[in-house]
């Protein structure tokens, strides 16, 4: 084994075209979100607060994208002992909210999403939105 590989990441360029387009499907849906969007270690590269969004929806969001880059899948769907739990051990940093989606590109996580200020579902389809902003992401 290898003791150095190389890896992608999500660049600045990236995460402004990931979050362009969340803005734009929030924008359609009129659902003003906020929106981050974290590199794959969970640190923040962009991150917007829609004209009404609602602002203790900030602090969500980023935990959404933080989730979702450090567990490698998609938050939302953990039971509720788990949930709990996953709160207690992170100090409250993870969530198991929807609408926390990995950027995965090639079977690496590049990135992550995390929206948050409406109804789960439509949380969830603004960050996949974002997400299908990188053609060669996976698309959940």
């Amino acid at each position: 084994m290898p003791d150095v590989v190389a890896s992608f990441r999500l660049t600045h360029e990236g995460a402004l075209k990931v979050l362009r387009a969340a803005i734009d499907k929030a924008d359609e849906m009129a659902v003003p979100q906020c929106i981050a969007v974290t590199g794959a270690e969970g640190r923040l590269l962009a991150f917007v607060r829609m004209d009404g969004a609602k602002f203790l929806s900030i602090r969500t969001s980023i935990r959404k994208a933080m989730t979702a880059a450090s567990s490698r899948v998609p938050s939302g769907g953990a039971d509720a002992e788990h949930s709990f739990k996953l709160g207690l051990a992170t100090g409250g940093r993870l969530t198991n909210l929807k609408a926390g989606i990995p950027i995965v590109v090639r079977d690496e996580v590049v990135g992550a999403v995390g929206v948050s200020s409406g109804a789960g579902e439509q949380d969830l389809e603004v960050a996949l939105a974002g997400v299908a902003a990188i053609p060669e992401a996976k698309q959940w």
